[in-house]
């Protein structure tokens, strides 16, 4: 008689492993939400994103680039005019991918655990999910935003004096937002859809110079690659800390202090 190759449904939660595998997934879930809450209340609150006392200028990653500045006045927060496209690279990252449908839609919870039951499985073939694909394109608009930031950690170290003059000078708010844009700058720049166009679509790389040459680039986004998912969690805290240290200081909350 053939020995039955069948096995018994398998519920939620069903797995092998015995080890606190739901952990993973609850940290995510609870860092992610209260980033969420937070971000939420940031961006639609409108003010006190910009410290100016002393002379100096940090801005909130938040408000960057300043809309404001460029004479456009509105009645409302224009956060939301800008902090789109971030959001947007964020949701659409393929780590924050695997991140947020483990922890939230419990897709599966984790490798090797059974998640709910559904009727039909069509992964990302189908909408909204296929707006994942324009993850490339949010990533050009992330490094035009990146680009702004760091013109807004380099102004930070330079302070106006009683005559209107610039002075170079080092504060604790100018030490935050540069800590901020350079984790923001690995978490961006290690990008697999940026590996992919650095070098990755080529099946040759010694074959020419220009293949030689996007293999060079190839490795240095690699580099960044190995630790993106450190770089997404680090980058995601910091722009969190970076907006509470301006916002804090802008309300008066305390004095920016002068290092240098």
């Amino acid at each position: 008689m053939e020995a039955s190759t069948t096995t018994a449904p398998r519920g939620f939660g069903a797995t092998g492993r015995r080890d606190a595998w739901w952990r993973a997934p609850l940290l995510t879930a609870v860092g992610l939400t209260a980033f969420g809450v937070y971000s939420l209340v940031a961006v639609w609150q409108g003010s006190d994103y910009l410290y100016t006392d002393g002379g100096a200028r940090y801005l909130s990653p938040f408000y960057s680039p300043d809309l404001h500045a460029f004479g456009l006045d509105l009645p409302f927060s224009f956060a939301p005019l800008v902090v789109w496209v971030p959001l947007g690279y964020r949701l659409t990252c393929y780590y924050y991918r695997k991140a947020y449908y483990r922890a939230f839609f419990l897709a599966p919870p984790a490798c090797a655990v059974a998640g709910p039951r559904r009727r039909r499985y069509r992964g990302e073939g189908s909408y909204p999910f296929l707006l994942q694909n324009l993850h490339r394109y949010f990533l050009y608009l992330a490094v035009i935003v990146l680009g702004f930031l760091w013109y807004d950690a380099v102004r930070a170290f330079f302070f106006k004096g009683s005559d209107g003059s610039l002075h170079a000078g080092v504060g604790v708010g100018s030490l935050v937002l540069l800590v901020n844009v350079v984790l923001l700058s690995f978490f961006t720049l290690g990008c697999n859809s940026l590996r992919h166009l650095a070098g990755g679509r080529l099946d040759c790389f010694s074959c020419s110079a220009a293949a030689r040459t996007s293999h060079r680039l190839w490795k240095g986004v690699s580099v960044l690659n190995r630790r993106h998912t450190e770089w997404a969690w680090l980058s995601l805290a910091s722009v969190a800390l970076a907006d509470l240290y301006v916002r804090l200081a802008a309300m008066g909350v305390f004095s920016d202090p002068r290092v240098f």
